[in-house]
């Protein structure tokens, strides 16, 4: 450790006003000003409050500090907490708020939660926890530059993020407006007018032969590619496992089908077999099951999904709703050829950004582990973080 450092237990240079917290009754569960707290920070605005000064808090939910949470915070003014959250009230002649809830953030506090069933980070092991404390006026400097650093990370991690969030609307609003703005060789048809019939299969009458189980979460959301598909044989297969689908199938999930979960199917996956949660869509000869996925893609496709689903818990649709929706189409096979590959084109340069905007997403998030590594074991010697 640094000369000049020492090593405190929290307990040493806190004091602890669990006993001050309480949890709020209905009567005072009314809408107000003062803040509502919680192991997560807060959690609504009531009409009363228990605390007044500037306090840390600490999440008492071990499940939170365990799946990575940052649940380390200072609440100031006047407000309320709730028994999932330790309110402390640190030694201020020797540690500053601002030090601890750093240092309790970046700290991987694994080994002090207890419980297996509900995982807790009870006060006797928040007390033990050990912290490095150099004097007053080292925790005020670093305190400063971690303060700066952090300001000028979350604003480059916002610049990527909109960066990111612009990319996506370019291509949404590109694909929105092939199907909006049709050519005069155009025509509209239902999608039940446009595909075939597919096949169901049944696993389990071979029940030692192996093939590729595609379930509703094996379609990333986000990428719209295949992944996490599952081998299984025969006699293992869930009584869900009954679609076939051939290469360049569309597969849509029409549970949740506001996740838009659609792929196409992949040489890879060739006679496999997917989830009846999916509506597998096989085009007929004149048109291509490309520009079926794109369309299944648009904005418009969504929105409608939106309103047809039903069920609070599992919303859903049918596969005689979705058959139902209108596509527009160039009547042109080759028509159709171009727009795809304008649109395969657009996707590809979209996604080479996005990765460029996630990989700065995810340096920025290194970085502040980085600059806080170097902050508590006393390392930190620059004025200032370059982002």
């Amino acid at each position: 450790m640094k000369q000049g450092w020492e090593l405190k237990k929290l307990g040493e240079v806190v004091e602890v006003l669990d006993n001050l917290r309480k949890p709020i009754t209905k009567k005072d569960r009314i809408e107000g000003e003062y803040p509502y707290y919680g192991a997560t920070g807060i959690l609504s605005f009531v009409h009363n409050y228990i605390f007044s000064e500037k306090l840390v808090l600490i999440g008492e939910d071990g499940a939170k500090w365990l799946s990575g949470d940052k649940t380390s915070f200072i609440a100031n003014g006047k407000y309320w907490v709730n028994n999932h959250a330790h309110v402390i009230r640190p030694k201020r002649n020797i540690i500053l708020d601002e030090w601890i809830v750093y240092f309790l953030n970046f700290s991987d506090l694994t080994p002090f939660i207890t419980g297996m069933t509900v995982p807790k980070l009870n006060q006797e092991k928040m007390r033990s926890i050990e912290l490095p404390l150099p004097p007053l006026p080292e925790q005020q400097r670093i305190v400063a530059i971690l303060d700066d650093a952090f300001a000028a990370i979350a604003k480059a991690k916002a610049n990527a993020e909109q960066n990111l969030k612009n990319a996506k609307e370019l291509f949404e609003s590109y694909l929105q407006g092939v199907f909006e703005n049709k050519g005069k060789d155009w025509e509209v048809k239902t999608l039940g007018e446009v595909l075939i019939k597919t096949e169901t299969i049944d696993p389990t009458k071979k029940p030692k032969e192996e093939f590729i189980y595609l379930d509703v979460s094996s379609v990333n959301k986000e990428t719209k590619e295949i992944e996490n598909a599952t081998v299984l044989l025969g006699k293992d297969a869930p009584s869900r496992a009954r679609k076939l689908v051939r290469t360049n199938d569309v597969i849509f999930a029409t549970v949740r089908p506001t996740h838009s979960r659609v792929a196409l199917i992949t040489e890879e996956y060739d006679e496999q077999v997917c989830s009846t949660g999916y509506f597998v869509l096989r085009a007929k000869e004149f048109l291509s099951n490309n520009l079926v996925y794109y369309f299944l893609l648009t904005y418009s496709f969504n929105k409608q999904m939106e309103k047809l689903q039903k069920g609070a818990s599992y919303p859903a649709v049918t596969d005689s709703e979705v058959k139902g929706i209108y596509i527009p189409f160039p009547k042109s096979l080759n028509e159709q050829k171009g727009i795809v590959q304008k649109l395969d084109a657009l996707s590809l340069e979209i996604k080479k950004l996005e990765a460029i905007y996630q990989q700065k997403i995810n340096d920025l998030e290194e970085l502040k582990k980085s600059v806080l590594q170097k902050a508590f074991s006393g390392e930190l010697k620059t004025e200032k973080v370059l982002v």
